[in-house]
């Protein structure tokens, strides 16, 4: 398959090199089982000057690159994808790790108006919730993992204890009354980590829209909310231990994106023959 075409600074469409990754598809990528490691490698001034990140990315010194030992795929970020990024994938390449640089660094993926996150909101890799989820519960440590930090760590304690622990454990708490990513109003734990975390791309608002009627009991919102809360349901059901019980459910809210990226406007009836 042919690498999309992309748009650099000077306004042109241009293909990825061999060794370079688009900005379009690193971004479908993202959010999926399948996305690399992304490490950034911009010198401190020039994070210092706009300090967000690629959603995923962590800083690595790329005079320290070699000293990775991560499994690849690895995508390797700076500020305009140039010395950097190249440099430092072709280190890791030779120690035999796939690894590409992303084309027009930073700048191009800020320019295509992707999503970047604030490093300083990005808290220690420890969540802790309360145990038994359902819904949000699920939803949220899929939402971390999957676009904030792949290294995140969940967990599941009694509802009087969340605090505690949070303050003991140095963890960040969510879907308790009282913290930051917490319900408010109408919206769900999952609508303040999105906002929290500048993520306001269309999938993850129509899954938000999903998530906030199964959990609240407003199937009007989503007609979709019925068969979250079916599965939901199911899976707490199934699963005594809730570790075990979020890696199921990190399949569900993986189809669950897909749908909400590429999978709208497909429908299935019977009999077959028309899809």
């Amino acid at each position: 398959m042919l690498a999309p075409f992309c748009r650099n600074t000077t306004g042109c469409f241009t293909m990825p090199g061999f060794t370079e990754i688009s900005p379009s598809t690193l971004m479908r990528l993202i959010g999926t089982p399948d996305a690399p490691t992304i490490l950034d490698v911009c010198i401190d001034d020039d994070f210092n000057a706009d300090p967000r990140l690629i959603p995923t990315a962590r800083r690595w010194p790329h005079n320290q690159i070699d000293s990775f030992d991560g499994a690849g795929p690895v995508v390797v970020v700076c500020h305009r994808g140039l010395k950097l990024s190249h440099g430092a994938a072709a280190l890791l390449r030779a120690k035999g790790i796939k690894a590409e640089a992303l084309e027009g660094g930073n700048v191009a993926w800020r320019d295509a108006g992707l999503p970047l996150i604030p490093a300083a909101a990005i808290p220690a890799p420890l969540w802790v919730t309360r145990h038994r989820p359902k819904i949000d519960r699920i939803a949220c440590p899929w939402l971390i993992r999957r676009f904030i930090d792949p290294s995140a760590k969940l967990l599941f304690v009694p509802p009087a204890q969340v605090l505690e622990v949070a303050e003991k454990f140095n963890a960040t708490a969510f879907d308790v009354e009282g913290t930051a990513f917490s319900h408010v109003g109408d919206l769900c734990s999952f609508d303040a980590l999105l906002s929290a975390f500048k993520l306001d791309i269309p999938p993850l608002q129509t899954m938000a829209r999903v998530i906030r009627a199964a959990d609240t009991n407003r199937h009007n919102l989503a007609p979709e909310a019925a068969g979250l809360l079916a599965l939901s349901v199911g899976l707490s059901r199934q699963y005594k231990d809730d570790s075990a019980q979020l890696e199921a459910g990190m399949v569900l809210y993986d189809a669950l994106y897909r749908w909400a990226r590429d999978g709208q406007s497909e429908t299935h009836d019977w009999p077959g023959g028309s899809a």
